[in-house]
């Protein structure tokens, strides 16, 4: 297999909301949109993400994922002083002994989101 790319889709039941959460909360732009479909595909910076209305012979009583979605970051306490005011926290913003800076936070449909900046990287010499 060569795979070129990973775009998570993500089920719900309000697309609406969903499509409002991840564009006027996070920064996402709408793209795609197919309202006979329940689909939408959202974008921002390398980032595409569908979301979907789960088909009719889907069983779905709400959205469950059994991990989460991680966001790689720039400057983690300026997003974190934004965010935790638009969103559900899940936890606070700390610095982990692996080196990662990190918040994370619920989507409005309950799916996380973690967000880490890595505090080891190194930064570019100036020339």
């Amino acid at each position: 297999m060569k795979a070129r790319k990973l775009t998570p889709m993500i089920w719900t039941d309000q697309l609406q909301e969903t499509i409002d959460f991840y564009v006027d909360v996070l920064g996402f732009t709408l793209g795609d949109r197919n309202d006979k479909w329940g689909w939408a595909g959202l974008y921002l910076g390398e980032i595409d993400l569908m979301v979907a209305r789960p088909n009719e012979h889907t069983p779905f009583e709400k959205p469950h994922f059994t991990g989460s979605f991680y966001f790689y970051i720039e400057d983690a306490e300026s997003l974190w002083q934004e965010l935790k005011v638009k969103a559900k926290v899940a936890y606070e913003i700390e610095t982990f002994d692996w080196g990662m800076r990190e918040f994370g936070l619920y989507d409005n449909n309950g799916y996380l989101l973690q967000f880490g900046q890595d505090m080891l990287e190194k930064s570019p010499n100036p020339a």
